[in-house]
């Protein structure tokens, strides 16, 4: 996916040359998906340091640690804040490789500790099935973006940013080439129901964005008769939560989300909180086997 309009941080007048030099120079190292979180990310920060009126090069540490807690003060999760603190940390840094400025003034910012349990309400096994069956009776289209959510554990960008193009056969594989978080690219095997869907829903022709596809997905659980709050993201959870109970290895797992960091799959392992494969059952066993 190439940079789009949303990947562009407007800056205030009054911002010296080297300070945008350093903004567009930090975000042409990337592209997509991560350009475009790191643009929001700056952008935000750049509005709270012009409503301060201080320049970027003029901000101290204190400075950053403020921004961080208005966010706070404004509800943003810690995983936001946390996110846009390793942003605006990167594009210091960048700043300070290029001897924009002597020393990163966020170097030594306090970042907030994470939580790695998911407080995402998920879906069972049950729900999801009546989800992709209430798909299934809908159009092509929404039983496509419904399978490739659920299916394959597509993030709702890499679904919709998907195109024709990029379908294909590999060794008795249908396929499909996204590209994922961090502009990585992989190809992806198909079930059979979710290319029969694909395959259906290519003569719609027209491509949802991604409050289209929210809808969609809203529409279908209620049509599934699921009282809970269903997303994308939803979804996405349940293939993982899923792929779990299914018995795929966890290393497994974190491969096909393409999560970076293991602790990030291990967070909907917990989150089932499943006991029937708790370690006190295999030591007990284990053990006994050594008492006979």
């Amino acid at each position: 996916m190439e940079t789009t309009s949303a990947a562009v941080v407007r800056v205030e007048p009054y911002f010296s040359e080297g300070e945008q030099q350093a903004l567009a120079g930090f975000l042409s190292g990337y592209r997509g998906l991560t350009r475009e979180a790191y643009a929001l990310d700056l952008r935000q920060f750049v509005t709270w340091c012009s409503e301060h009126h201080l320049g970027l090069f003029a901000a101290r540490r204190v400075d950053v640690e403020y921004f961080a807690r208005d966010l706070e003060a404004r509800g943003k999760a810690r995983a936001t804040v946390a996110r846009r603190l390793c942003t605006i940390a990167g594009l210091y840094r960048y700043a300070e490789e290029e001897g924009l400025i002597d020393h990163s003034p966020a170097v030594h910012v306090r970042r907030p500790r994470l939580d790695y349990e998911s407080h995402v309400s998920g879906l069972d096994r049950n729900e999801l099935g009546a989800l992709l069956v209430a798909a299934g009776l809908s159009s092509a289209r929404d039983h496509a973006l419904i399978s490739l959510l659920a299916l394959n554990g597509l993030r709702i960008s890499e679904a919709i940013g998907a195109d024709i193009e990029a379908l294909g056969l590999e060794r008795g594989h249908r396929t499909l080439t996204v590209t994922r978080k961090g502009g990585k690219v992989v190809t992806l095997p198909l079930a059979p129901r979710t290319a029969r869907a694909v395959d259906l829903a290519i003569a719609d022709g027209r491509r949802l964005d991604r409050y289209g596809a929210g809808r969609i997905v809203r529409k279908t659980a209620r049509r599934a008769r699921i009282g809970k709050s269903v997303t994308p993201h939803t979804l996405r959870h349940a293939f993982i939560t899923a792929a779990l109970d299914a018995g795929v290895p966890l290393r497994d797992v974190q491969e096909t989300a393409s999560h970076a960091d293991p602790r990030t799959t291990m967070r909907y392992d917990r989150g089932r909180i499943s006991l029937d494969r708790h370690a006190t059952y295999i030591v007990a066993t284990f053990v006994a086997g050594a008492a006979r």
